[in-house]
């Protein structure tokens, strides 16, 4: 096991970064298909059209915030996981993977419950209208049941990574996204389901990934197994693995209550039909976060474990060379939402008013999308070496910082406009201010950027 772990202290930068980057850039982006293809199914079916795609977007802070706590447990496990091991510190790796799963069921049970007992006053609150409710109830009343599935799935893809597999974790986000794709055409197509077709798919391919990640560190193929007794909680294990994970939960937490303000704005100011218009952007710019985000999965166990092995040197290396892939990822994210807004918007819906809104809006939207690969692998370099409050300060700087003051301040003068135009600016901030924090970092510890 030492030896496999050792290939992060010695083997090149380059090649450990594709090694583990690739794969999980692929799960990453055949994860986000869970959001997208149920909104492609929902949005071209003609009994749910503009109105699915708004009751899908109208849920998709509630789904943000169970993924706010998968990603605490699973990103914030896993960096302690690859520490411990960087450390040499078998038993404390041991631990730190059976309190991460034992907290991610609890997670997973605490929301389907509270969710499921709330859902009408959450709806109406996140701003679904008569027209939209009905479809927005059928689909999160049956997406909060398979919350346990997503909060496992998600942590143990985590740790697979960090135990030195990224290819099973890819495999794994494979399984669940491929037969989302099936299941949504036989409950939507076939079956004629409707908004419930859409979520029992998604539940569906959560489940079988989430048991293909439990066969895996159930049997001999994983380097570190899962077992019982290591998933009784301890305060030490349960404070260091959500602690860790912080950052990446208020990422998730903020996007959650952006959603929110976005979404009342605009309802106020372009109604259901600037929700579904959001809704698809959302759902295509996310594809290229995933990217990033996959990128920075495979970047975080090569630097957390050199920060362990103090190997500053490999950090830094890690670091300029994610940096580069993340800006060439958002950039052609940029040039696709540039020239081909069209395409973009017409593979979710073509009813004419969503399409001619949609074009105009994405161009605004994404003005600024090449910084944005580039300031989220800064962000999580802080997060990888355990600066927690920084990597928290930054991770939220564009959501809560920027972006929400900006939208409640333009959209009253712009309208609709004032909010597109308040995502570019939010985004350039964030990158100037993380560029700032980074070269003082570097500055202090003598190895400049």
């Amino acid at each position: 096991m030492n030896i496999k772990k050792n290939r992060l202290e010695t083997e090149s930068i380059p090649k450990l970064l594709a090694e583990f980057s690739i794969p999980a850039i692929i799960g990453m982006l055949v994860n986000a298909i869970y959001n997208i293809v149920d909104r492609i199914f929902i949005g071209n079916d003609p009994e749910l059209g503009s109105l699915g795609l708004a009751a899908a977007s109208i849920t998709y802070p509630v789904t943000l915030v169970l993924l706010a706590f998968a990603l605490m447990v699973g990103v914030g496990g896993s960096t302690r996981f690859s520490i411990s091991l960087g450390r040499k510190e078998t038993e404390k790796a041991k631990f730190f993977l059976g309190n991460g799963v034992t907290l991610a069921i609890v997670a997973g049970l605490l929301f389907m419950i509270l969710g499921n007992i709330f859902i009408e006053p959450i709806l109406r609150i996140l701003g679904a209208s008569n027209a939209v409710l009905p479809y927005a109830t059928d689909y999160l009343s049956v997406i909060l049941f398979g919350a346990v599935f997503q909060s496992v799935a998600m942590a143990l893809n985590n740790f697979s990574r960090a135990d030195g597999n990224p290819r099973n974790s890819m495999i794994s986000m494979m399984i669940g996204a491929g037969f989302n794709i099936v299941f949504d055409y036989i409950f939507i197509v076939q079956l004629g389901w409707g908004m419930k077709g859409a979520a029992y798919a998604t539940i569906g391919g959560q489940f079988l990934s989430m048991v293909w990640q439990l066969v895996y560190f159930l049997g001999p193929k994983a380097n570190i197994q899962l077992v019982v007794k290591n998933m009784k909680l301890k305060a030490a294990y349960v404070k260091d693995i959500l602690t860790t994970g912080v950052p990446a939960f208020l990422l998730q937490i903020a996007n959650s209550v952006l959603n929110i303000v976005i979404n009342a704005s605009l309802v106020a100011y372009g109604g259901d039909i600037a929700i579904s218009v959001a809704g698809i952007i959302t759902s295509a710019t996310t594809l290229i976060i995933m990217m990033v985000s996959g990128l920075v999965q495979g970047l975080q166990p090569i630097i957390s474990y050199n920060t362990g092995a103090e190997r500053i040197d490999r950090v830094k290396e890690a670091l300029k060379t994610g940096s580069i892939i993340g800006g060439i990822i958002s950039t052609t994210g940029f040039l696709l939402f540039q020239f081909f807004p069209v395409f973009v918007i017409s593979l979710f819906n073509q009813e004419p008013e969503v399409v001619s809104l949609g074009i105009k809006a994405i161009r605004i939207w994404t003005i600024a999308f090449p910084l944005v690969g580039i300031q989220i692998v800064w962000a999580s370099y802080f997060q990888a070496v355990g600066k927690v409050q920084l990597a928290s300060f930054l991770n939220l700087a564009r959501q809560i910082i920027f972006l929400i003051p900006l939208v409640l301040i333009l959209s009253p003068i712009f309208g609709l406009y004032g909010i597109y135009s308040a995502v570019p600016i939010a985004e350039f901030l964030a990158f100037i201010v993380t560029f700032i924090f980074l070269k003082s970092q570097f500055k202090r510890s003598q190895h400049v950027l």
